[in-house]
């Protein structure tokens, strides 16, 4: 069995799930720094806060609002999300 948070980093495959957030059990920073792209319904989106494939869906950061604890307010879209590294060629 594979830990959440035991993700191997050489593979060129990101995880099912990733979370930018450093207080989040889906937060890995060797990932990150690694560079993760998102395509969500074959858009390339910079907004992505977190995402989970499995279940489709991403949550968007929704401009410059913030949350009462000082994060930034998000939105939960559901739709088809492909990860990929930004070191790897993206497919054509």
């Amino acid at each position: 069995m594979s830990d959440i948070n035991t993700t191997d980093t050489t593979t060129d495959t990101p995880p099912d799930r990733l979370s930018t957030t450093p207080g989040s059990k889906f937060y890995n920073e060797e990932l990150l720094a690694r560079g993760v792209g998102i395509r969500f319904k074959g858009v390339e989106k910079t907004n992505v806060e977190e995402y989970c494939v499995s279940e489709g869906w991403v949550r968007l950061v929704a401009g410059a609002a913030k949350d009462r604890h000082g994060n930034p307010m998000t939105i939960k879209v559901t739709g088809t999300v492909e990860p990929y590294y930004r070191d790897v060629e993206k497919p054509g």
